[in-house]
């Protein structure tokens, strides 16, 4: 890559990094998720980056995909197990990374330091050349140490410009996997411990949103609606409140875009067996010899 493409992959990491930080500071009892997230995205703007998708702040059994409505209510409470996975852009490349939060309480605090250790682990062994399948077992082998089981179906993710899901998926178990990760490729690593199965499965809408087809939906509201998506926020996630500060009737035509099967609707992932989920993630980019962390 070109010294332009990879100053900006390292400035989206750094703000990604600096963003989830203040938006895990933030997390406390009372606290709106509202709240947390809208100072999030506003702080990546000011620093020069655009999200790159909706602040998730998912909690307790919800391992990813919840991020609050304009109308959201919803606060933090007492003992709540809080993922806070921010991503930032500089001209659509991507820094993507998390961290778990416990409120008021440290009750699982091993639950956490076994993502964390995962996730450490798992950027010690990264390097070009490496299979995504040896990077799984590093990932799984910590999580079970610390008397937990990896998420065995969610991964990380190769990166392109203005494509969070790039191809590439990495595991978080030995799942054999010998594709391999090499020089130039940007992949967020993020491993998820529970104390539950070990699996997801789709639960409520998360209010986050992408285009699946970019076609007319036969409304003019709706298709207004579509062409001020495409030129905000390009193929990249969003979600109803981002739409509602460029459209006041948002909600209805994002309703009309959903049935029409142009936008696709995000659900909150679940643990299975109602387990306690942590998430920890970095973004790294490969560099020949070199593995940076973008994001830390």
């Amino acid at each position: 890559m070109n010294d332009d493409i990879i100053e900006c992959i390292l400035k989206a990491g750094k703000i990604a990094g600096e963003a989830r930080s203040l938006g895990a500071s933030m997390v406390d009892e009372n606290v709106r998720l509202l709240d947390v997230a809208e100072e999030v995205e506003a702080y990546m703007i000011r620093k020069g980056a655009k999200p790159a998708f909706p602040t998730n702040l998912s909690i307790n059994n919800q391992a990813a995909h919840y991020t609050p409505h304009s109308n959201d209510t919803l606060k933090f409470h007492k003992g709540d197990l809080v993922k806070v996975d921010v991503g930032a852009h500089v001209n659509g490349y991507i820094g993507d990374t998390a961290q778990t939060v416990e409120v008021g309480t440290k009750t699982h605090s091993a639950l956490i330091e076994a993502s964390a250790e995962a996730l450490d682990m798992a950027l010690n062994t990264v390097t070009d050349n490496i299979s995504v399948g040896a990077i799984g077992a590093v990932i799984e082998k910590a999580i079970e140490t610390n008397g937990f089981v990896p998420v065995t179906n969610l991964t990380g993710h190769s990166m392109k410009q203005y494509n969070l899901h790039a191809g590439l998926s990495v595991p978080n178990y030995d799942n054999g996997d010998k594709t391999k990760v090499m020089s130039g490729m940007l992949v967020a690593i993020e491993p998820f411990a529970t104390d539950g199965e070990g699996e997801i499965a789709n639960g409520k809408p998360g209010n986050i949103y992408r285009v699946l087809r970019d076609r007319p939906a036969k409304d003019k509201g709706a298709d207004e609606l579509l062409e001020k998506i495409k030129n905000n926020f390009g193929t990249l996630p969003f979600c109803e409140r981002w739409c509602s500060d460029i459209d006041p009737n948002a909600q209805d035509n994002l309703k009309t875009l959903l049935r029409r099967g142009i936008v696709y609707s995000y659900a909150i992932l679940n643990e299975v067996k109602d387990g306690l989920v942590s998430q920890k993630e970095h973004t790294v980019y490969i560099d020949g010899s070199k593995t940076i962390v973008t994001t830390r």
